[in-house]
């Protein structure tokens, strides 16, 4: 619905313009101006806003994620049928909502993360449409148990689990982001790209 809107946002728009040019003299009249103004200023105001809106909601869905070519290893990732694997067991067991998968794990990135986490976002679209994005991609900083713990925090499997109990001093250190969930060796494979020919994949019931 909101695109529809944008679209008959727009085409208002470009029509009252066309009208304008082609038949000036209807803006001497308090009518023809206030019609100039809408088109010239309110309905592109509109059009933005509900577009800029519109645009960061699908950007939030795994499918648009996927889109980038780049990106296809990834997706492909999630269907590895290996436990193991962090990214696939997440989104196999809905874990994390399956048309949100990437945005729900990385919500602090590009356009949804800091005021340079943002123009960070603003070189990949450069790069996916005038450049050439880097293949394979890497993360800019590690990720930080932030993101696991926006989720995991308060669970029962997590707060009881026994190696996250095993020292006292564990718990504090994860929650800490002092000892990474990752990179500390716990839960290493996360999509693993380069070992994705040798792997089995898992195929979901239609």
């Amino acid at each position: 619905m909101p695109t529809a809107v944008v679209l008959i946002l727009v085409g208002l728009t470009l029509l009252i313009v066309f009208l304008v040019i082609i038949r000036p003299e209807i803006t001497a009249a308090r009518g023809g101006k206030i019609l100039a103004f809408l088109a010239l200023f309110v309905f592109p105001v509109f059009a933005g806003v509900m577009g800029f809106e519109n645009h960061m909601e699908r950007s939030k869905q795994t499918a648009f994620c996927l889109s980038c070519h780049v990106m296809e290893p990834y997706g492909k990732s999630l269907n590895v049928d290996d436990p193991n694997y962090l990214a696939a067991a997440h989104y196999q067991n809905s874990r994390i909502p399956r048309d949100h998968a990437c945005y729900t794990c990385h919500t602090n990135y590009t356009i949804y993360g800091t005021f340079r986490d943002k123009f960070r976002g603003l070189r990949h679209a450069y790069k996916y449409y005038i450049g050439h994005p880097a293949n394979p991609i890497k993360l800019y900083e590690p990720i930080n148990n932030r993101e696991c713990l926006h989720c995991h925090l308060g669970a029962r499997s997590f707060e009881q689990g026994a190696v996250h109990n095993a020292d006292p001093q564990t718990m504090a250190d994860i929650k800490g982001n002092k000892l990474s969930c990752m990179s500390s060796g716990c839960h290493d494979t996360v999509h693993n790209v380069p070992q994705l020919d040798h792997v089995k994949y898992w195929k979901p019931q239609p």
